[in-house]
């Protein structure tokens, strides 16, 4: 699989007149060569990949990860350099450059100080920009990405279940999120088991669990902490950092009350979210823009009286957010075999309600991975 990634980049790289790549983002690296784990730490240690159109590929990596790089990269060459030891990094860079007419870079991925000696072995009309490559390469997924995709929802449902269970009056926050995390370990656990060989892959959930309850609704990206729950409290779950199966991340989220909902302003609001998304949801398939999507989103939202929205949702895979997103100005054409989270929201001062779901596009629809009540009944605790 890698190795055929890593030949359709040459093609591309042929096609658009490059000579070569230089790939520092940890997910494109992972995507190309199945190397991952520690490069999305920054302790002044960069990890960097070199893919010629004609020629052997080279890893760059620190020599404390030198194990785990060859026990997954799928490269030709790997160059192992020491903190203090000669030139460190740089030390492989001319070599691998020589001859290069035109390099492809990830701008806005590429450590300061990396970037800074590129600039000095390569000129700047040189230099181009391989991210639009890549985003399109990963946009459709292949039959193996689809199957992660699925277990993933499966692991994401996994914690919303046990997330529900643990809310309840006089429940601190932190315990929802640790009942969450045991859960889509556990679940993350059986599916490696049964269906993967890569025993080094880890099943354990990470990631601070996003979620609010109170009059903290209104923070999206709240952590839960050691606020204790009431009677009455809405509550807010967020899984699009948790949901991380075998590195392939989806969204998800729901909004719950406990006992009951003490204003029916809420509720009212909750149906709008609630009904924002169904709207996206019918118009999402293959061959209409990503744009018209959030369109029918924001257009139910706008229409009950609240204010313009966020994005719709996003395409997702090996990253958190890939291309495209579903909002103004994104006339990508939707296509079989994209991954994509769909939000239905609605925000106001004192309160905010979300549902989010994620979606396999298919010739003729779509196909929802991640399941669980939304019927306000049901949200109901």
């Amino acid at each position: 699989m890698y190795s055929e990634r890593l030949d359709d980049l040459r093609q591309r790289l042929h096609d658009d007149g490059f000579d070569a790549a230089i790939i520092t983002d940890d997910d494109n690296v992972y995507y190309l060569t199945g190397y991952y784990d520690y490069l999305h730490m920054e302790f002044g240690r960069p990890t960097i990949l070199v893919v010629p159109r004609d020629g052997d590929s080279l890893l760059i990596t620190p020599t404390i990860d030198l194990v785990m790089a060859e026990a997954s990269a799928t490269v030709n060459r790997i160059a192992a350099w020491n903190d203090g030891a000669g030139n460190e990094w740089r030390e492989e860079l001319p070599a691998a450059l020589q001859g290069t007419a035109s390099v492809a870079i990830e701008p806005d991925h590429m450590p300061p100080m990396v970037r800074a000696y590129i600039d000095g072995l390569v000129a700047a009309e040189s230099l181009g920009n391989v991210t639009p490559i890549l985003s399109d390469m990963r946009m459709i997924k292949s039959d193996q990405e689809l199957q992660l995709a699925r277990h993933a929802g499966q692991v994401a449902g996994a914690m919303m279940a046990a997330g529900r269970n643990a809310i309840g009056e006089g429940v601190p926050e932190y315990e929802v999120a640790i009942a969450t995390s045991q859960a889509g370990t556990r679940k993350a656990a059986e599916l490696l088991a049964a269906h993967y060989e890569d025993a080094a892959m880890s099943p354990n959930t990470h990631f601070l669990q996003i979620m609010a309850s109170g009059e903290e609704i209104v923070k999206t990206h709240h952590r839960a902490t050691t606020r204790v729950m009431r009677r009455g409290d809405p509550v807010f779950l967020c899984f699009c950092g948790m949901t991380n199966f075998h590195r392939f991340k989806l969204g998800f989220d729901r909004t719950f009350w406990i006992g009951e909902i003490p204003d029916p302003k809420q509720a009212e609001i909750y149906e709008v979210a609630v009904a924002s998304q169904k709207a996206a949801l019918e118009v999402l398939k293959p061959g209409v823009t990503a744009e018209s999507v959030h369109s029918a989103y924001a257009e139910v939202i706008q229409g009950a009286g609240f204010d313009y929205p966020f994005r719709c949702g996003r395409a997702t895979g090996v990253s958190f957010l890939e291309k495209p997103q579903l909002v103004t100005g994104d006339k990508t054409l939707l296509q079989p075999g994209m991954v994509l989270a769909v939000d239905g929201s609605v925000a106001i001062d004192s309160f905010r309600a979300q549902v989010g779901d994620s979606f396999i596009l298919t010739e003729s629809g779509c196909e929802q991975i991640t399941e669980h009540p939304k019927s306000i009944g049901d949200m109901v605790l």
